[in-house]
């Protein structure tokens, strides 16, 4: 039951970035929702998967956004990795909150696929 739980956490986090960063944009760029755009249909994902009969599918489905906002948001993870290289990077701003994604959406995966493994070894 920890995983269903996990996945509405992760929705919620995700929600709060993308209105902390549309805010903090003085909401001129809805591109700054795109958080909060994904974390609405993982924490979907994990309330469903509190239904015994739905838990394997709202987490693979829960998964596959997430796998989605990580490939997404490498993009700004490589851009991170410049700025701090001392390279001048667009969006700055964007590109953090792109990271930030990125870091959640890759634990997020990791503990997924272990979980997955742990109930295949469990049957």
């Amino acid at each position: 039951m920890r995983m269903p739980r996990l996945t509405v956490l992760l929705g919620l986090i995700l929600i709060v970035i993308g209105l902390g960063f549309w805010l903090g944009s003085g909401r001129e760029s809805l591109t700054a929702l795109i958080p909060a755009f994904l974390g609405v249909p993982i924490g979907l994902c994990g309330l469903w998967a509190h239904r015994e009969g739905a838990r394997k599918i709202a987490m693979h489905l829960a998964l596959v956004f997430a796998l989605l906002g990580f490939g997404g948001t490498v993009p700004g993870v490589l851009k991170m990795v410049s700025r701090l290289g001392g390279e001048e990077i667009d969006r700055p701003t964007a590109a953090f909150a792109q990271s930030i994604v990125a870091v959640l959406c890759l634990i997020y995966l990791v503990l997924g696929i272990r979980s997955f493994i742990v109930a295949r070894k469990n049957r």
